[in-house]
This record gives structure tokens, C-alpha cells and sequence, in this order.
């Protein structure tokens, strides 16, 4: 899809979205300004190539194919925005045995509904989101869940403290602050009691086995509640399959597998592209801010979505957009390649240290969605509201860091973000009080500001009773 910049948005957009009318709308603006020809859906991509001359005009060559036909185009940018969950992954060979197997197997993807596994028993392969998603729904139907993992996984609740949504209290400034300012080893202790807050996890099976490292946890509500009844149970890595069964790594035995669902995540890849391109160095991909290929003449090429982080991916993927398109049309400068590359190797670093080494691609929601902004002139200068408008500050510092944020200030500033800031908390309990018992009870901010000082006043007083 294209969009253009002074698009007349209908009162009843939305309507274009779930009656699957979109795609018309968009035909019919683009046919009355002349614009059709710049427009294509539902064609496949097969070559994307620098231009001849394109250290000079960073033009590229597009071949698309549709019904066997194929068709070049000149583009002047482009954007590969299909993310990193394309390709199902299923590391047959890393389970010896499983080409016996006798039972059906299948990847996560091809998991439809549950009806089907009623009375089977099933072996879920991976601790991820999708693979708990699946054991927790299975285990209503099926006659036995069991959920196979390699190092384990944390499991955080929806529903967080006080019962609000856990990214509203969790994802803000003030957390974001107190992390990467304390010791490692408080931080490390802070980050494991949070996590432990819902329940013990060396009690169910769950625990990780580097439970300090920044993984993207698991968020379910009900897998716990499905091991504390028998419906669920976690086991170690599978060392080996038989033509029945799965032999794992402590010696037991499921036995009489009916399925294998394979919950072991995606890979991605742009067959595209030439790998040169974006996979400059030791055959990994190489991206500035993990969007630029750094050794580019021109930078008219981004990759949009190839992040992850503990936040939601629209509004991260919308700001890497934002940014991208202000550096296509010269309005921003990227650094030179030797500063990109310092960046990345820096960067890289920090991310294997925090996250470990095979999450080369994870990242902090909140400082990575800054150093976006700060691109473009759109991060928030948090201490020039605390002068200017304290009652919106206190809001966007101790408050859930959403994409309103975003808009208060630069390109695509948006005049009703301050509103939107400030009427947040009443628009997320609306949907939960549809029997009124009382006022709305929004977040303390008072209790914030009690621990932002607390913690230095607690090291200060056994800074004084050490000496």
C-alpha cells in the first residue's frame, strides 16, 4: 500500500478497514489524482537492484510478478517493511530420532483450533508466546499438554499491579530510569522480583536458566493456573524421539504422541535483495538503528520491523517509518559510515550483554524509540515540561510512555496529543466499568514519586552506616 501525504480521510475511515474496503479507497483517491500508475497490491516482489547509476540518483530497479507476468519499475527509495516473523523455523536437526516419528508434526503457524487434538496427547516444542498460547488452549481439549523447553522462559500477567494493563505500568520513564541508572546487581534483583511478583517460577518448571538476561518474557494469563491443575506439564529439552514417543534431557518420557507442535519461532530473509547489501559484514545483517544498511552510497533503502521489544511493534515500526521518510527526502543527515558502524558494534555490545547472544535484534522499547525521535525533533524534552507544563510532565515521566509522546513535538506533530496524554487513563478503564461502583481509580502518581525517592535516600542511609 502507498500513502500520500494529503489524503482526505473520511469520518468513517475505520469502515474502510474492517469491511476489507481499503484497498478500494485507496484505488479510487488514486485514480482521481492521476496517482494509479504509482499504486500496485498482491504482487509478488522477485528482484530489488541498485539502479546503474545509483550512486548518483539512489534509484532502484523493482521487479514484480503477478499471474506469471512480470513487470520493472524505477523507484527513487525503498522500504522492506515483512518484519521478522516469515519464515517458520523447524530445527529438525537438532532432535535426533524425529524423521521415525510416527505422529503428526506441525510449526505453530498451520495450529488453527483446538477441536481437533480433543483426547489426543500433544508435545509443544518452545516456550514462547505462541507455544504457551497453544499447551494453555490444548489443555482444555486434549488429553495431555506437555510443553518441551530449552532454558526456559519468564511469564508475566496481562492484568498487572492493581489490575491495569502490565505495559501501561511497567513501560515508563521512571522504570525506564531507575534501570539504567542503579548497580547491575540491584537492577539484576529488581528485575527478578519483578518478574517473580505473579508467582515462584522455580516452582512450576519455568524459571530461565539466565533469568538476569532482558528476554521478551511470555505473557499469559492462564498457563500457570493450567500447570497448578495437571493439564500442563514443563519439560526439558527433547534429546531424542522415538517412533512414539520423546525421550528428554532428565530421563523421562511422554509417551504415545499423538502431535509435535514446533512453537521454534521464525527466521527472515529477503531473497530479493542482494545479501551485499544488508549483510555487509560476517554474514550478518548490518543495519544502523536496526534500519539503514551503513554502507550504502545513497540512503534510499530501509528496513522497517526488524526489531523487537519489550513494547508494541506499531508504534515502534510508525516511528522507524517516520524517520526513514525524512532521511529519503534529505530533510535528515545519517552519520558517516565509520560513526554508523562504531554505533552498531557499540550497540551490539550493550544488547549481547543485556539480552544474550542469540537476541541480537531485541532492544529497549523506550530508549530505542528515543534515539528515533531524537532524529527528527519529535522525543519530548522532559525537563523543559517539568518547567512549562508540569502537570503534563509528571504524566509523560511516571506515565505509560505511549505514542502520543511522539506527537507533541516535530514532524507529524499532532495538536490534540497533550489531551490524548492526559485522558489516557480514563479511556482504558472505560471498558471495565460498565457497572459503576465509584470513581475511576487511576494510578497514584504520588506512589511514584515515593520510590524515585526513596531509593536514593535507602543508599544514601547505608552509605552511612558502611562508613
Amino acid at each position: 500500500m502507498m500513502c500520500f501525504p494529503d489524503v482526505p480521510f473520511p469520518d468513517d475511515f475505520p469502515n474502510f478497514i474492517y469491511h476489507g474496503k481499503l484497498q478500494e479507497y485507496i484505488t479510487a483517491f488514486a485514480r482521481e489524482k492521476d496517482l494509479l500508475k504509482y499504486i500496485q497490491f498482491e504482487r509478488l516482489v522477485t528482484s530489488v537492484t541498485k539502479r546503474c547509476d545509483f550512486s548518483v540518483t539512489g534509484q532502484w530497479d523493482i521487479t514484480t510478478e503477478k499471474d506469471g507476468k512480470k513487470e520493472s519499475t524505477i523507484f527513487d527509495a525503498v522500504m522492506i517493511c515483512s518484519g521478522h516473523h516469515v519464515y517458520p523455523n523447524i530445527p529438525k536437526e537438532s532432535f535426533p530420532g524425529l524423521k521415525d516419528f510416527k505422529g503428526q508434526c506441525l510449526h505453530s503457524r498451520d495450529y488453527k483450533e483446538p477441536g481437533i487434538w480433543k483426547g489426543k496427547r500433544v508435545l509443544v516444542i518452545g516456550l514462547g508466546n505462541s507455544g504457551c498460547d497453544i499447551a494453555a488452549e490444548l489443555s482444555h481439549t486434549a488429553e495431555q499438554v506437555m510443553i518441551s523447553s530449552r532454558s526456559g522462559s519468564w511469564v508475566m500477567s496481562r492484568v498487572w499491579d492493581d489490575g491495569y494493563p502490565w505495559d501501561m505500568v511497567f513501560i515508563t520513564r521512571f522504570q525506564t530510569l531507575l534501570k539504567n541508572n542503579l548497580p547491575t546487581a540491584v537492577s539484576d534483583w529488581w528485575y527478578v522480583k519483578q518478574m517473580n511478583a505473579r508467582f515462584k517460577h522455580e516452582n512450576y518448571g519455568l524459571m530461565p536458566l539466565n533469568g538476569t538476561l532482558r528476554k521478551e518474557p511470555v505473557f499469559n494469563d492462564e498457563l500457570p493456573a493450567r500447570i497448578l491443575c495437571g493439564t500442563v506439564s514443563i519439560k526439558p529439552n527433547v534429546k531424542k524421539f522415538t517412533k512414539t514417543a520423546a525421550i528428554f534431557e532428565d530421563g523421562t518420557m511422554f509417551e504415545a504422541i499423538d502431535c509435535v507442535i514446533f512453537a521454534t519461532g521464525y527466521g527472515y530473509a529477503y531473497p530479493f535483495l542482494d545479501e551485499s547489501i544488508i549483510r555487509s559484514r560476517n554474514n550478518v545483517v548490518t543495519l544502523f538503528k536496526g534500519i539503514f544498511p551503513p554502507q550504502l552510497e545513497k540512503s534510499t533503502l530501509a528496513v522497517i520491523g526488524l526489531v523487537q521489544s519489550l513494547g508494541a511493534a506499531i508504534p515502534t515500526t510508525d516511528l522507524q517509518a517516520r524517520w526513514a521518510a525524512q532521511v529519503i527526502k534529505g530533510t535528515c543527515v545519517l552519520p558517516s559510515v565509520k560513526d554508523m558502524m562504531d554505533d552498531i558494534d557499540k550497540k551490539m555490545g550493550k544488547k549481547r550483554k543485556l539480552f544474550g547472544k542469540s537476541e541480537t535484534i531485541q532492544t529497549d522499547y523506550i530508549d530505542y524509540m528515543d534515539e528515533l525521535a531524537s532524529f527528527i525533533g519529535a522525543k519530548p524534552n522532559i525537563p523543559w515540561l517539568f518547567l512549562t507544563d508540569p502537570k503534563l510532565a509528571v504524566e509523560v515521566f511516571f506515565g505509560p510512555c505511549s505514542p502520543y509522546q511522539f506527537r507533541l513535538v516535530g514532524p507529524g506533530k499532532w495538536s490534540g496529543a497533550r489531551n490524548a496524554i492526559l485522558t489516557q487513563w480514563d479511556r482504558t478503564l472505560k471498558p471495565t466499568s460498565t457497572r459503576i461502583v465509584g470513581d475511576l481509580q487511576k494510578p497514584s502518581v504520588c506512589f511514584h514519586l515515593f520510590k524515585f525517592l526513596a531509593i536514593p535516600i535507602l543508599f544514601i542511609a547505608l552509605f552511612l552506616m558502611l562508613i
